[in-house]
């Protein structure tokens, strides 16, 4: 609070300077509840950046993870991986030699993968098996290397899976992450195969890498209804 009183009283020269002016309003400010107010807001401030920093620490960035391997005609194949451990999620973005660029989405928490194939109105979904998990145990354990490079021992294995093209899943009933690749696209449930056998053709097929120095290709047919 700010003190403030009027002077009335003057005398002689300033008699006749300032009897037109009024009384003289004299203030006095309290310096100590000044300092102390100052003091709290301060302590304040620091500990709610304290605070958010702890958090910050606590939840860093996703990690972008830059994969090379030579393929087959020793062309080399780039792909990305957005590794996001506070979430268990790990976002594959893959191009082919098409030029046909596929999102591979690994929802670790829930034990998904979803395919997202950008040319195609369609989301196709498998469960995660023994192998995917230890697939992206290498990826989690190599995330802050921002560059891997694979060389031409690189083991390479082939994945069919069956689409299940006679039902289609609901997206609302799927976690956030997935309902944002496939909100607007038709879902579909996949198995594991052993092959499509002679009367069924290959869709179409993607290849993934790993730190673990293994590419993987999956390749998708429609089972019969």
């Amino acid at each position: 609070m700010v003190r403030c009183w009027k002077r009335s009283e003057t005398t002689g020269l300033e008699d006749s300077q300032r009897m037109d002016e009024g009384p003289t309003v004299s203030c006095q400010f309290p310096h100590k509840a000044f300092w102390v107010t100052l003091s709290a807001t301060l302590l304040l401030v620091i500990t709610a950046l304290g605070v958010r920093g702890h958090l910050w620490v606590r939840q860093p960035d996703a990690q972008v993870v830059r994969i090379t391997v030579p393929d087959l005609t020793g062309t080399l194949i780039n792909q990305s991986a957005l590794v996001d451990k506070h979430n268990d999620l790990v976002t594959y973005s893959v191009t082919s030699p098409a030029n046909h660029t596929t999102t591979v989405l690994f929802d670790i928490k829930h034990g998904l993968i979803c395919y997202k194939p950008m040319n195609q109105e369609t989301c196709y979904l498998s469960k995660m098996e023994r192998s995917d998990y230890e697939n992206m145990q290498s990826l989690l354990q190599q995330s802050m290397q921002k560059e891997v490079l694979l060389g031409n021992e690189t083991q390479r294995q082939t994945e069919f899976l069956g689409v299940m093209g006679g039902s289609q899943v609901d997206v609302s009933t799927l976690e956030e992450p997935l309902q944002a690749l496939c909100r607007h696209s038709s879902i579909h449930w996949t198995r594991r195969q052993d092959g499509p056998g002679k009367q069924r053709l290959v869709y179409f097929c993607i290849d993934i890498c790993f730190p673990s120095n293994i590419c993987v290709s999956v390749c998708f047919y429609y089972l019969p209804e």
